[in-house]
């Protein structure tokens, strides 16, 4: 199931709204494929194919869920995909230190970037909910005049 669905009342009101949020078996399918990218991707390679990898991955994986009730959902992909990519850079420097890290791979920052490319944040990414398509629906009757 790609999506789970609830219908909430709004309090004090007899109005219903449906949320749908990804179901936490394509969330986790996400951090399945951080990890395996994470790991396939050997420590003596650049930072830069990791993070290439890991955007096309997160990029698409946003767009797909971004119409719903997602951003509690990306905000938590964030920190796991950070936490991930972090935990390979301290396989590949395993003597380094948290200073020589944000210096050498964040330019002083905490966000992974490389000289070419930052890692993908998926909690920047906006969600789009209840957009409005009566107008580019068409009708199908015809139209009679």
């Amino acid at each position: 199931m790609l999506t789970h669905i609830q219908c909430h009342r709004k309090r004090g009101t007899s109005q219903h709204y449906v949320y749908t949020y990804p179901a936490k078996k394509a969330v986790q399918a996400a951090k399945r494929k951080v990890k395996m990218l994470c790991r396939e991707v050997e420590v003596n390679q650049p930072l830069d194919d990791l993070l290439r990898r890991l955007n096309m991955a997160l990029r698409g994986w946003c767009a797909y869920f971004r119409s719903g009730v997602s951003s509690v959902t990306f905000a938590y992909l964030s920190h796991y995909t950070w936490q991930t990519v972090w935990r390979w850079m301290r396989r590949k420097h395993r003597r380094s230190t948290w200073k020589e890290f944000r210096h050498r791979y964040c330019g002083g920052g905490w966000w992974s970037a490389s000289e070419n490319r930052e890692l993908f944040d998926p909690e920047k990414v906006g969600t789009t909910r209840y957009r409005y398509r009566g107008s580019i629906i068409p009708a199908p009757w015809p139209i009679t005049g």
